[in-house]
């Protein structure tokens, strides 16, 4: 299994510390099981936390492809003042501590914007927090105009890695970054693109896999 780089000091500390539970119940004590077995599970549930599964699905200048896993909990329009500069298309999409966390680019293109802004750490399900919470802006300038990528941190999420930089040409569904533990992902695509949306409230999507949104024609 393909694992994000981010989680291996986490994996790794997570699994030695799970090793000496083990070997203390196994060696000294029974009751060490109380302390060795919570660890074995998280220790596996930082496996499945930071995998990096290859992902395959629709590509094309015409689609606007799913940047997350996780469960969709807003589609709207709305105002975007700091990089469309537009009245947009929002698709928020939630992610829970089981769902993988590496996030993909939504459209292939030019990377124009990545701005980092401190807030607070609210539930990232709630709407309020595309306005409050700690968060990144990654602008693409994409064939078909430009979309939006804003990473959130959530109530658990205290770190938000961003890959790529300003002038930098990425590919569509290519890694984007992460974010750990608990957070949402919004896509921004302007109303002036005619988009078309594909998913609904409640939705599961998959980063790389899912179609959001086609482009107008």
């Amino acid at each position: 299994m393909r694992m994000a780089p981010e989680g291996w000091p986490f994996i790794a500390i997570g699994w030695g510390l799970a090793a000496v539970g083990v070997w203390a119940a196994l060696r000294t004590s029974p009751w060490w099981w109380l302390v060795g077995g919570p660890l074995l599970v998280i220790a596996v549930w930082l496996l499945v936390f930071f995998r990096d599964p290859l992902r395959t699905g629709p590509r094309g200048d015409g689609v606007v492809i799913a940047p997350a896993d996780g469960k969709v909990v807003s589609v709207v329009e709305a105002d975007e003042p700091m990089y469309l500069k537009a009245r947009a298309q929002r698709v928020s999409i939630f992610m829970s501590v089981f769902d993988v966390h590496v996030n993909r680019y939504p459209v292939a293109g030019r990377v124009e914007l990545v701005r980092y802004n401190p807030g607070q750490f609210l539930h990232a399900a709630a709407d309020k927090a595309s306005l409050d919470n700690e968060q990144a802006s990654i602008g693409i300038r994409g064939p078909r105009g430009p979309v939006l990528v804003r990473q959130i941190a959530g109530l658990i999420a205290r770190r938000i890695v961003t890959d790529g930089k300003v002038g930098d040409s990425v590919g569509q569904a290519a890694r984007l970054g992460m974010i750990r533990f608990g957070s949402r992902v919004d896509v921004f695509v302007p109303l002036t693109s005619r988009p078309l949306v594909r998913v609904k409230v409640g939705d599961r999507v998959a980063a790389g896999a899912t179609v959001l949104a086609e482009f107008g024609t």
